[in-house]
């Protein structure tokens, strides 16, 4: 049982935080935006976790230059995500179904994105796992760059200042916040998977009235 110990350590954002500074932190946005391994990691606790101990002085970091290293941080990883899948989703639009592919689902992937995927990168960014296949997925769906750069530079920006933004306020207004951040963090999690259940919602229903 020690390696649940050890594993409970690496996503104590604390830990992380006390482990290896700023470096860290933005090593971690910068591997759970860009890279498949990095989807374990805790962005959203540790962007909020950040915010909270700037504000209570036990994090000794400029916070304006902070939000622009890890936006930066999060802008490039998703860019590195996206370069990805545009290099493996070539290779599976020219692939032959097997038992394990169907080309039909890459076929999808890109019929969603052409409808969704403004939202889908900008709204996945608060949603754990999904940001980090987000762009990879948009990669491969072949997403228009010019636009997959702009909306991919508004959800990195809007991710790192709002999550490290409301750790910062919380821990100047409310510093015993801290012991409740696991139920902060859920709570954001939930609201910023509405939009996802709604969507999913209207597509069900007008499946069903095309059938019907």
């Amino acid at each position: 049982m020690e390696w649940l110990w050890e594993l409970k350590k690496w996503l104590d954002p604390e830990y992380l935080i006390n482990l290896g500074g700023l470096t860290a932190v933005t090593a971690i946005i910068f591997a759970e935006t860009g890279l498949m391994v990095g989807f374990f990691l805790p962005g959203d606790s540790l962007l909020f976790t950040v915010g909270l101990l700037i504000a209570t002085g036990h994090f000794k970091v400029p916070l304006a230059g902070t939000l622009l290293l890890l936006t930066l941080a999060a802008i490039v990883g998703d860019q590195v995500g996206y370069w990805f899948g545009r290099k493996i989703g070539d290779k599976l639009f020219q692939k032959e179904d097997s038992l394990f592919f169907k080309k039909e689902y890459v076929y999808k992937t890109q019929a969603f994105y052409d409808r969704h995927g403004g939202k889908t990168i900008i709204l996945g960014r608060f949603v754990p796992i999904v940001r980090t296949f987000a762009p990879i997925l948009a990669g491969v769906a072949q997403f228009q760059y010019k636009t997959f750069i702009l909306y991919n530079i508004v959800g990195g920006i809007l991710w790192i200042f709002i999550m490290t933004l409301m750790g910062y306020t919380l821990g100047t207004t409310i510093p015993w916040i801290k012991k409740y951040i696991e139920i902060v963090i859920m709570i954001i999690i939930f609201i910023s998977l509405l939009p996802v259940f709604r969507t999913y919602w209207q597509e069900r229903k007008q499946a069903r009235e095309k059938t019907s």
